[in-house]
């Protein structure tokens, strides 16, 4: 399939929001003399004002939806909804980091810098409609990321996240690019649409290939892109790299580069390799399972707070692939669904835990968090908010995501996913609940006692997460409507 790789000012349009990331990100390293002078918070600034222009953009490009770039790019309003996700998901990070790196004497213009590059390669990843753009947006955003892990040059904790990060994520890459040799090879395209055509038998070249060996490159696909996303068998990294790395990277790599793998998973699950659903079907049926039951068992014995809530991101992943497994639209749409609620209450989770770990992040055990009820009503308030969307609490926007994905896996006819997993939230429910009682019923300790005032970025950082995870559980239409309408064009 010949492509034609030339372009106009709609491909231009369509690739606005990587280009305002790309350039500021750029910018903010070759000012960083200057900005040093006139004040630390003007990289933290740009980097949300940034951010929100890239926001724009990505609803602009949606106005002027379609293929760019010979096809290599689709946008749609699947592609938008992740691109905005992850941008806002920037947006909340950034927030809780102006007093962060204040407390520990750790801001530069290097920090934004990554973070924005990060989330370009995000966007990237949202929109590729081409295996080499997914694997040119992932290192964009990997590389980043493993550089942001390690931030804490002199912390021994970081360093170690760091270094386990870029190692395992390494042998990960190299499982998806197997994949994706397998399929050029097989069907001789990697565009989604036009490898899709040759797998189902409809391409130019005559009949399907061997089913053999793209059942082997789904495979490979799915070991890469399941450790991006922590999912078992592949989550061992995940609580070593969310205890080690800086608390705010913690929460950034909780949800930003997490919701834009699975948008990729989505993509390439739901469009290249639907025909052979049937074959990974029970591959990605037992990952769910092994994701949800190992997260959450192991997060019952954690004292660690980063550690736990590392094991409930995996768990939560588990939640996601019960999506996927359904090969529905209504799965995608909740899946969707789900990718904005956890984002939104994660990144919150971790922000009340950045405020409260001290200098050195000293503070991260559960216990720590004794007392807060009595000295920070309003932090704690809006922890408990994280915590009960988390379980599944109605109202919340973590109920309506449970709900929609289990209703889509019965629809499905995955009984007995559907039974395990909602087994599961009820285990869940224990290491949370431990959580609210810790903050409520235990006299104030030490952590709490020395606890510093909130900023007002940490207050920003708390509240508009709440707000946002409280809308999803109250009024969750306009986003599912959305999604719904978003994840018809997947297929």
């Amino acid at each position: 399939m010949s492509a034609s790789f030339g372009f106009n000012a709609a491909d231009l349009i369509r690739f606005l929001p990587e280009t305002i990331l790309t350039v500021m990100g750029t910018l903010l390293m070759v000012l960083d003399p200057i900005l040093h002078r006139r004040g630390s918070h003007a990289f933290g600034h740009l980097s949300i004002a940034a951010l929100v222009a890239a926001i724009g953009g990505a609803v602009y490009a949606y106005t002027q939806a379609g293929p760019a770039f010979g096809g290599m790019l689709m946008v749609d309003g699947f592609a938008t909804f992740f691109r905005v996700l992850v941008l806002v998901v920037g947006i909340l990070t950034i927030l809780p980091s102006y007093r962060f790196l204040a407390r520990q004497d750790a801001e530069t213009s290097e920090y934004h810098a990554l973070l924005i590059f990060s989330i370009a390669g995000q966007c990237l990843m949202a929109a590729a409609n081409d295996l080499i753009i997914v694997f040119i947006g992932l290192e964009i955003s990997s590389i980043a990321s493993y550089v942001l892990a390690g931030y804490f040059r002199d912390d021994k904790r970081s360093n170690e996240a760091a270094l386990k990060y870029f190692l395992l994520g390494s042998f990960a890459t190299a499982f998806f690019l197997y994949g994706v040799a397998l399929i050029y090879g097989a069907t001789g395209s990697v565009n989604l649409t036009a490898a899709r055509a040759v797998i189902s038998g409809q391409g130019p070249g005559g009949p399907a290939p061997a089913p053999v060996f793209i059942g082997v490159a789904a495979a490979l696909m799915f070991v890469g892109l399941g450790f991006k996303v922590s999912a078992a068998p592949f989550q061992i990294w995940a609580p070593d790299v969310y205890q080690g790395a800086p608390t705010p990277v913690a929460a950034f790599l909780s949800a930003g580069p997490k919701a834009a793998t699975f948008a990729v998973f989505l993509r390439i699950f739901m469009t290249m390799f639907e025909p052979i659903g049937s074959g990974w079907e029970p591959l990605v049926w037992f990952s769910a399972l092994l994701s949800m039951t190992i997260g959450n068992f192991a997060a019952l014995m954690q004292t660690n707070i980063k550690r736990m809530l590392a094991y409930s991101s995996i768990a939560h992943a588990g939640y996601v692939l019960v999506a996927l497994t359904a090969r529905s639209q209504v799965g995608t749409a909740a899946a969707m669904f789900y990718l904005a609620a956890y984002a939104l209450m994660n990144i919150g989770a971790f922000a009340a835990v950045s405020h409260l770990s001290g200098r050195g992040e000293r503070y991260q055990n559960i216990e720590d968090f004794s007392g807060l009820g009595q000295k920070q009503p309003l932090t704690a308030a809006m922890l408990s908010i994280f915590l009960l969307s988390l379980i599944g609490v109605p109202l919340t926007g973590g109920f309506f995501g449970k709900f929609y994905i289990f209703k889509a896996a019965l629809e499905s006819h995955l009984v007995w996913l559907t039974v395990l997993g909602l087994l599961n939230s009820a285990v869940a429910a224990y290491y949370y609940l431990r959580m609210l009682v810790m903050m409520y019923m235990h006299e104030p300790g030490e952590a709490v006692e020395n606890a510093e005032p909130l900023s007002l970025g940490l207050r920003a950082a708390l509240i508009l997460p709440a707000l946002g995870t409280l809308l999803l559980g109250i009024f969750p239409t306009w986003v599912l409507e959305f999604a719904g309408k978003s994840a018809a064009l997947v297929k």
